[in-house]
């Protein structure tokens, strides 16, 4: 395993989109605006922002324009957006996203059930949409999800996976984002699909995106590690998740995934107490507990005073011999 020597890793934060379109209560378009302006300050090599998807479809991204149009935007950070089809994507070009982020599935059970299409017609529709971003100079990202498992088909074999990045690849996407869906993937399998995935395209930028659904989201982050992958999808908080895959719970946790790098002196270029302090706002915005751990409990050096009778303690044991006896005149 490699630990140290300052290996630079680049975070994406998706609570944004991938969060927000999972909460109940609408979060207000100033508190969009004013926390993806905090976000920006600490650090991310990318936000997204949100969803150019039909609001009807997601009506908690319905001011995706507004959002998107409203923020602060600062040098160094990609402020990219989730674009469904052609509509999603002139809408995205007139609110100027730094980049579109294209989604479909592995498989297909997963493709129909959560977007209505067989696999080849969302190709053909995504494939419009690159052109269309081609043509107006806008990097194209590709999250392919259920790349580690699918809830309703089981394994996905890895050459259907990689036969995805390989047709998209031709397109001449910038990058292809490897999602664990419902959290189904495990260290082996992510070290050997990503590796795979690297050697075949060593030219595209790709990026693991993984849910801690069965508590392996930080071990899945450091077998991407080890297989080459620096470019990770983490949620403030934990939140998030697929409305349409059964078991769907929450995202890595940012400041816990993050946490876990700096331990291990892997560079984030992100700081755990401002992403801490982040979650906080996050969790008055959408108004229920977070998953995340290191929100609750802080950083590992957190420091915490002794009891009250600390000094009391230490008299009693300074005043007892090595037996523990009343020490002897």
């Amino acid at each position: 395993m490699q630990t140290g020597n300052r290996t630079r890793l680049f975070i994406n934060e998706v609570a944004t989109r991938d969060g927000f379109q999972m909460e109940g209560r609408f979060i207000p378009t100033d508190d969009k605006v004013a926390l993806i302006d905090r976000l920006s300050g600490l650090g991310y090599a990318k936000i997204e922002v949100t969803s150019f998807t039909s609001p009807k479809a997601i009506p908690a991204l319905a001011d995706g324009e507004a959002v998107m149009q409203r923020i602060r935007r600062v040098p160094g950070v990609v402020y990219t957006a989730l674009i469904p089809n052609r509509r999603g994507a002139e809408r995205a070009l007139q609110a100027q996203v730094d980049e579109f982020n294209l989604v479909m599935s592995c498989s297909e059970t997963h493709n129909l059930t959560n977007l209505r299409m067989t696999r080849d017609q969302s190709f053909a529709q995504l494939a419009e949409v690159i052109e269309l971003a081609q043509a107006a100079g806008v990097p194209v990202n590709v999250s392919l999800s259920c790349v580690f498992g699918c809830p309703m088909e089981g394994d996905v074999p890895a050459e259907t996976v990689m036969g995805w990045i390989d047709r998209f690849a031709a397109l001449g996407v910038q990058g292809i984002t490897l999602c664990d869906t419902t959290g189904m993937a495990f260290p082996t399998q992510v070290q050997a699909l990503c590796t795979q995935a690297i050697a075949r395209h060593p030219a595209l930028a790709l990026t693991a995106h993984f849910h801690n659904t069965r508590a392996m989201g930080g071990v899945n982050t450091i077998a991407a590690i080890e297989a080459g992958i620096r470019r990770f999808d983490m949620s403030l908080g934990g939140i998030g998740g697929c409305p349409y895959a059964p078991g769907a719970s929450g995202n890595v946790a940012t400041e816990d995934i993050v946490h876990m790098l700096a331990c291990m002196d892997y560079d984030t270029g992100i700081g755990v107490q401002g992403l801490i302090e982040a979650a906080g706002m996050l969790e008055g915005l959408i108004q229920h507990p977070l998953p995340a751990q290191v929100s609750r409990a802080g950083a590992r050096l957190k420091r915490h005073l002794p009891p009250l009778d600390y000094d009391q303690i230490v008299a009693r044991a300074h005043g007892r011999d090595a037996g523990g006896q009343p020490a002897k005149a």
